[in-house]
C-alpha cells in the first residue's frame, strides 16, 4: 500500500455551490471545465497553473446541486486569476455555451472570510481498482 502525506500546509480553498435542472448537471460540467478550469489554469501573465486541484462534487440526494472545489497554491495567485476583467471575460464566454438558467446557492470559503483552507492531505498513490477488483494503471 502506498500513500503520500503532506502536514502543515495554508492553502486557499475555494468552495462554489451551483443549482439548476438536474438535466443539465452533465452540459455544465462539460462547459465549466471548458472555459472555467482551462481559462483559469491558463491565465496569461502565469507560469504555472494557480490552483492545486479542482473537483466537482455531486449529492444524489440533491439531484441538480454541484460543489466545486478548487484547492489554490496561495492566496495571490488566486487574487490573480480573481482579476475583473478576466472574470467578467470567462462570465461571457460560459453564458454563451451554457444557456441555461443557473443558480449560485452557496460560496462558503466567502462566508468565512477566506478563512477555509487545508492543512494536510493524505493521498493513496497506488492505481484504482475496477469493479472486477482489477488494479487499473493510467
Amino acid at each position: 500500500m502506498n500513500y503520500h502525506y503532506v502536514n502543515h500546509e495554508h492553502r486557499p480553498v475555494e468552495v462554489l455551490v451551483f443549482s439548476m435542472d438536474p438535466g443539465v448537471v452533465n452540459e455544465f460540467i462539460a462547459v465549466d471545465h471548458e472555459v472555467w478550469t482551462l481559462g483559469e489554469a491558463f491565465t496569461p501573465g502565469l507560469d504555472r497553473i494557480p490552483f492545486l486541484s479542482k473537483e466537482v462534487w455531486l449529492d444524489d440526494s440533491k439531484p441538480g446541486e454541484v460543489t466545486l472545489i478548487f484547492v489554490w497554491e496561495n492566496q495571490e495567485l488566486w487574487d490573480t486569476v480573481g482579476n475583473p476583467q478576466l472574470q467578467t471575460t470567462l462570465q461571457s464566454m460560459f453564458d454563451e455555451k451554457f444557456p441555461h438558467p443557473i443558480e449560485l446557492i452557496a460560496a462558503h470559503h466567502e462566508d468565512s472570510a477566506f478563512g477555509i483552507h487545508r492543512v494536510s492531505r493524505f493521498e493513496r498513490t497506488d492505481p484504482p481498482a475496477n469493479s472486477f477488483g482489477e488494479t487499473l494503471s493510467s
